[in-house]
């Protein structure tokens, strides 16, 4: 149970009632009226676990809220995992009820019809009560299960205790200096983690306005696509003081403000993590004025474990850890946390760790900050012994406006090559250019000797995306597995014995 977060929100209530607690499209709460919604919410939610496919909002926010104050374990659903993703969440999790604003894909999925609605903040949700099905054995104190997209397989459920949600919003919002004055508007689902603790817990225990709209009103569709005009229609519309970005978004917003687009001067916080994010888009991005903090985070370790901030600001790094947290480094470079960790994945009998193997590797600087090379995985080695991460390469190859997205491959091959995604008014000439560019700041083993341009986005709509907008190269290697092998011939060369 959350109970530090509702406590300081009581207190806010008190010292604040008139000023905004959250709002959306059409709702808004100001503190003084929260706790009775939340209170009213909580009492038709009788059930022990909840799961919740709502799209972003007040709604969302009361509903998640309601099930803290109720000590019941709250499951969200990602809008965008697939039918069959959600089936298997379902059943792995086997919620008692499960609340939903989309009513026309719950119920053709659970086979019944709801049980019940109510009104909440303005939006009409549905509830579905759940016959009772044998449910696996939570760690202790589990509040929350958050469901990860993974690398492989299905995805996985990472049960979080109160304490651990609690322990990293104190530490984000003090990060950030967080406060009554800021407008932190949501853009990522709110069942991401990141984005439920950043946009939720960390706004309203700081006092803060948690601006919760739609995500279609923002422009974005699916899982990925997203309008650039409504986009930045939104920054205007809410005038927001912080928000929470993943790569692409952030390379989206650089192009529109390289492009003569503006942002509101209240912007004074732009966090960006999820995927790895090339230090040439964030110099970028700080050059056009955008002010830019990548971050560092893991679901086992309740999300955010480093961060960059006011004072202490080194692009290229994911900043220095926060106190919640103790990290260091194995002997072969891999990320290790430890502090404040996940009680366990639903459904394993193993025992709690007390420090967690990341499959990052990294390196600290002489200033303590954090560096993030790459997935363990996912490093490979040239065929003249020199290890490549992938996605380091990847970034520097996106960070200009010619190229979108990037997938790099060179395992066991004399030369590294790419299929590229450029933006769709980028010539041959800006695409080589951009590669010349990127290939400037790698060292010569790290650089791109030739280069495919793809056929479509790389989205998770054609698997060959993953919902954080990372490549799912195994996935892009086998569409392209034949133009592969001829980039790797033109580059051949006879040796003499």
């Amino acid at each position: 149970m959350m109970r530090g977060i509702l406590d300081r929100i009581a207190r806010h209530a008190a010292a604040q009632p008139a000023h905004v607690a959250m709002l959306d499209d059409t709702a808004q709460l100001s503190y003084g009226e929260l706790p009775d919604a939340v209170a009213q919410v909580s009492q038709a939610l009788d059930a022990r676990r909840v799961a919740m496919l709502l799209d972003n909002g007040c709604a969302w926010a009361l509903v998640d809220l309601a099930l803290a104050q109720r000590g019941a374990v709250a499951i969200p659903i990602p809008p965008f995992f697939s039918d069959g993703q959600i089936r298997h969440l379902l059943d792995d999790a086997a919620p008692d009820l499960i609340v939903s604003d989309q009513p026309q894909r719950m119920a053709p999925l659970l086979g019944i019809q709801p049980t019940a609605e109510r009104d909440v903040a303005g939006r009409r949700v549905f509830l579905f009560a759940l016959a009772a099905a044998p449910a696996r054995q939570l760690p202790a104190g589990t509040c929350k299960i958050t469901y990860t997209s993974g690398t492989t397989g299905q995805p996985r459920g990472v049960c979080l205790t109160g304490e651990a949600i609690e322990a990293v919003t104190r530490s984000l919002a003090q990060a950030v200096d967080a406060g009554p004055d800021d407008r932190s508007l949501s853009l990522l689902p709110l069942s991401t983690l990141l984005e439920n603790i950043g946009g939720i817990y960390a706004a309203l225990a700081s006092g803060s306005t948690a601006m919760l709209p739609s995500l279609a009103s923002c422009g974005f569709t699916g899982s990925s696509a997203v309008q650039p005009d409504k986009l930045m229609g939104a920054f205007h519309r809410y005038a927001p003081s912080a928000t929470i970005l993943v790569p692409q978004l952030l390379k989206l917003l650089v192009e529109c403000v390289a492009a003569g687009a503006s942002l509101p001067a209240s912007l004074r916080f732009v966090a960006v993590g999820g995927a790895p994010c090339a230090s040439h888009l964030i110099e970028r991005a700080w050059r056009l004025g955008l002010p830019v903090h990548e971050g560092y985070g893991l679901s086992e370790a309740g999300s955010v474990v480093s961060l960059n901030r006011p004072g202490i600001n080194r692009p290229g790094s994911v900043g220095t850890p926060l106190p919640h947290v103790r990290v260091r480094l194995a002997e072969d470079g891999e990320i290790l946390v430890a502090g404040n960790l996940f009680g366990g994945y639903l459904g394993s009998d193993a025992a709690p760790v007390t420090e967690w193997a990341s499959g990052d590797l990294g390196y600290f600087d002489a200033d303590g900050c954090l560096h993030v090379s790459g997935r363990k995985k996912t490093a490979y080695a040239t065929a003249f012994g020199r290890n490549v991460a992938p996605e380091w390469v990847e970034g520097e190859l996106s960070a200009g406006p010619a190229v979108m997205q990037a997938a790099v491959f060179g395992e066991a091959r004399p030369c590294n090559v790419a299929v590229l995604v450029p933006h769709p008014a980028a010539s041959p000439q800006q695409i080589a250019a951009a590669v010349a560019a990127a290939n400037a700041r790698l060292p010569d083993y790290a650089r791109i000797a030739a280069w495919h341009v793809a056929t479509m986005p790389f989205s998770p709509l054609n698997g060959m995306a993953r919902v954080s907008g990372t490549p799912d190269r195994e996935a892009i290697a086998a569409h392209y597995a034949n133009a592969l092998e001829t980039l790797y011939a033109s580059q051949a060369v006879d040796v003499d014995a």
